[in-house]
């Protein structure tokens, strides 16, 4: 009787081993799999631009959204960053969502980051809104919208990020327009920014009027988390300010390490006081 129990809890121990062998393997299976989807996914090439609309007043002092749009359309862009995008918020663009415009005529999806929430003139209507957007052609999974250090007096900012999905390639995209007028106040705000671009599993990208030419201190403190697209792939100046004489590289694309930068270029346009950045990417999924 004891021999016949000793060998049934053999039996039993045995089975236990063998589904625990199983369930590792099984996992590890499992990982190998997705290691090899991983690096089975080709990168993507994605069109990436960066743009400051001006709530679309453009050089002939005139409203017209239609004029952004077509910049966009025409550059072929994928994902946009735009900033200085109104929503409700005042007579000067006519209290358009122009975010929601914009998205619906391009047949895009459309993130938006609010930095100044103000309460309607009027009781009842949307509330006013100023800040920045993301557009894409490809879906956006998740964003959210963090508000930078900021002055006394001066004008909230902050960081709008999107994680957009390009044909089985995650890409974390952020978009920002730092303070205009104080160097150490855009220093502080690009230190918030670096540790919200750069724990990121899937390869960045991050758009923006940054305010400040390349050899800035706030611009070479960027570049310690991420590399400024124009150098690697843009030819001659890449100015983008002001439009009738432009002097100023201050609108830029940055990405991470591992994104490969095709080309950069400054398009010509009226619709803005900026000139827009296109940028070609080639983004890869991380195995």
């Amino acid at each position: 009787m004891f021999v016949s129990r000793l060998a049934q809890l053999a039996r039993r121990t045995a089975g236990i081993a063998g589904i625990a062998v199983l369930a590792i393997t099984t996992a590890t299976t499992a990982a190998n799999a997705d290691a090899t989807a991983a690096s089975d996914v080709p990168d993507r090439q994605i069109r990436v631009a960066s743009f400051n609309i001006h709530h679309a007043q453009g050089v002939d002092d005139k409203l017209d959204l239609q004029r952004v749009a077509d910049v966009i359309r025409t550059g072929g862009a994928d994902i946009v960053g735009l900033q200085e995008v109104d929503r409700h918020w005042s007579e000067r663009s006519e209290f358009a969502d122009q975010a929601s415009w914009l998205a619906e005529r391009l047949h895009m999806h459309v993130v938006y980051g609010a930095n100044l929430d103000l309460d309607p003139l009027t009781p009842g209507a949307p509330r006013r809104q100023y800040g920045t957007a993301i557009l894409s052609r490809y879906p956006i999974l998740d964003w959210d919208n963090t508000l930078l250090p900021r002055y006394d007096g001066h004008e909230q900012r902050g960081l709008l990020r999107a994680l957009v999905q390009v044909r089985g390639v995650r890409v974390q995209v952020f978009n920002t327009h730092l303070q205009h007028n104080n160097a150490n106040e855009r220093l502080e705000q690009v230190r918030a920014i670096q540790p919200l671009v750069a724990p990121r599993e899937e390869p960045v990208v991050l758009t923006g009027d940054l305010n400040a030419r390349p050899d800035a201190p706030e611009i070479r403190a960027l570049s310690e988390s991420l590399t400024d697209a124009w150098p690697r792939a843009g030819a001659g100046d890449g100015y983008t300010y002001p439009v009738a004489v432009p002097s100023a590289r201050i609108d830029y694309v940055f990405t991470s390490a591992d994104v490969r930068v095709k080309s950069a270029t400054v398009a010509t346009s009226d619709a803005s006081d900026h000139l827009p950045l296109f940028v070609d990417l080639l983004v890869g999924r991380r195995a």
